[in-house]
């Protein structure tokens, strides 16, 4: 693995945001990740893969991990202008995307709204509407508590965060997203110009029609649904799909 090269934190809207940065590379690759996760839990066993290819920066977004909160809402529109914001920071003047579940819908807004910095988008189990997720999900929201969040992301986040007691405010906050979350109108996504591939498993949070759909409306997009066999996983890896109705996101 390439080893890192530098972390810091960013003054960004009134966060101190914090980044890793690995490899060498012109076109930086900018891992966003989920909600309630931290770099390691989104992206742990993924940077050795993608660091060896060139210049990779990991972010955490408001009130994950090691970077600050804000007294605001999170928004998936913050996070986009965040991340851009951190972009300017460190004088990156364009880069490639990959976020991951909210950090797809994320990397999906830093396209609508920041075009110019934007090379290639990577969207991996992400909606742009709440009819993108399967039944039950925002019901079992609705009803969801600290005690659902599953104790991996639980763990990593205690284990780097500066206020351990801001786990409960990150968790309602995440979850408040969810349940206001605004469906992204069709021209939103037709608006996008990077290159994009779209990912889903067959058997994810966010059905696969739905992730087909938007590789319609987004212009050229390409998609890539990959087999997961209920048979073949972990009596552990099936409790937490099955219980996902009730996580962050």
């Amino acid at each position: 693995m390439e080893k890192l090269k530098t972390s810091g934190y960013a003054p960004v809207n009134g966060l101190d945001m914090y980044y890793e940065i690995y490899g060498n590379g012109a076109v930086p690759l900018v891992l966003i990740h989920g909600g309630g996760s931290t770099i390691e839990t989104s992206f742990g066993n993924f940077l050795p893969l993608l660091s060896g290819y060139g210049k990779v920066i990991a972010v955490e977004l408001q009130a994950h991990g090691r970077t600050s909160d804000r007294d605001a809402p999170e928004s998936f529109e913050q996070d986009a202008d965040d991340v851009a914001a951190l972009l300017k920071y460190l004088k990156v003047e364009k880069a490639n995307f990959l976020g991951f579940s909210n950090g797809g819908t994320s990397t999906m807004q830093i396209a609508i709204r920041h075009p110019d910095i934007v090379n290639k988008i990577v969207v991996v189990s992400a909606n742009y509407k709440k009819e993108g997720m399967i039944p039950g999900f925002f019901e079992g929201m609705q009803n969801a508590t600290l005690a659902d969040m599953p104790e991996l992301l639980k763990t990593a986040y205690l284990k780097v965060a500066p206020d351990k007691n801001h786990l409960q405010v990150m968790f309602d906050k995440d979850v408040a997203r969810m349940l206001t979350f605004k469906d992204l109108a069709d021209e939103d996504l037709r608006s996008i110009k990077a290159a994009a591939l779209l990912m889903v498993a067959d058997h994810d949070v966010v059905t696969p029609g739905h992730v087909l759909k938007m590789s319609h409306l987004i212009p050229g997009a390409r998609l890539v649904v990959l087999p997961v066999h209920m048979a073949h996983l972990s009596g552990r890896q099936r409790q937490i799909l099955q219980k996902a109705a009730n996580c962050p996101g």
